[in-house]
């Protein structure tokens, strides 16, 4: 039964592709509505051709170079959003299970004499078991994978975006562990 019905739609799908390409509709753009036509060119942000990558060279970015602990912090981006790296990350990258440069400055117990900002206590978290550990998860041993540099890029899209805060604090620290308890009790 279920072969017949696969079949059947089979069958569907591909006449209806070729009723479309009888009527020349397949392959291009078609305006609706006296809508413009928007070309493929138009489509990215790289405003270049989808179909190639020759000549398309990245973003020049500029990143911050100031050594840890010189550096300029900067505000979340939203309410309990990963804060951005605001220093190099020459010499710390790439971080492996084994070899974790950010734990020596970052760990709770020696961020405040080093300048630091303190992991939070959701990365010493076990979110399967619910429980709290005395050592970092081990599903968040790689802080580069949500903790980014911060470029001096032009955007490529104005953002209008303002982001509202529960408590003035939170634009320099994470209280994640107590939202994600809220009303839990």
């Amino acid at each position: 039964m279920k072969k017949m019905i696969l079949t059947a739609l089979s069958a569907a799908l591909v006449l209806g592709l070729s009723a479309c390409a009888d009527k020349g509709e397949t392959n291009k753009t078609v305006a609706q509505n006296d809508k413009p036509v928007i070309s493929e060119e138009e489509i990215g942000l790289r405003k270049e051709t989808l179909y190639t990558e020759d000549g398309i060279a990245p973003v020049k970015a500029d990143f911050n170079k100031p050594a840890p602990g010189m550096s300029q912090r900067f505000e979340r981006s939203y309410e309990n959003a990963p804060p951005l790296i605001p220093h190099s990350v020459d010499g710390l990258l790439p971080i492996t299970r084994n070899n974790n440069a950010c734990l020596g400055c970052h760990m709770p117990e020696v961020a405040s004499s080093m300048g630091a900002t303190p992991i939070p206590k959701t990365h010493f978290m076990d979110f399967r078991s619910q429980k709290m550990l005395d050592h970092l998860a081990q599903q968040r041993f790689n802080c580069s994978q949500c903790h980014v540099p911060q470029a001096n890029v032009k955007p490529l899209v104005e953002n209008k975006f303002k982001p509202e805060y529960r408590d003035p604090e939170e634009k320099k620290r994470s209280n994640l562990i107590d939202t994600l308890n809220e009303g839990v009790k």
